[in-house]
């Protein structure tokens, strides 16, 4: 799979957002027109914002994570990584590195756990 950088996810959301209203595309993703300003202009959201914005997309979150995923079997499930989320209050600026490392460690931990793969079930 292609990896998209991290950083693009901004311009991911102002491409799709194209003309409608912040306070409108926000509260369609299921945040705060603050955290839209912020993501737009290239911040790296939490994972559950992140999250959000990936089921908004409709874009696997493994495409920014560079992690590879098995098709899935039944298209209209949520990835389970969708479901994921993590509150990092201590830093509310976190590094690029360090958002993608913590998501990287989720997923793998994930695709080891029975029941939370995409090949199981």
């Amino acid at each position: 799979m292609p990896r998209r950088p991290l950083e693009s996810l901004g311009a991911s959301v102002r491409e799709k957002r194209g003309q409608k209203k912040l306070r409108e595309t926000a509260r369609e993703i299921g945040f705060g027109t603050a955290t839209l300003t912020r993501v737009e202009s290239g911040r790296i959201p939490d994972l559950e914002t992140f999250g959000k914005i990936c089921r908004w997309l409709a874009i696997d979150p493994g495409e920014f994570l560079g992690y590879e995923t098995s098709p899935r079997k039944t298209p209209s499930a949520p990835h389970p990584t969708s479901t994921v989320t993590a509150h990092l209050k201590a830093d509310r600026t976190p590094k690029a590195a360090t958002v993608s490392a913590i998501a990287q460690m989720v997923l793998t931990a994930m695709a080891s756990q029975p029941g939370l793969s995409d090949d199981e079930g």
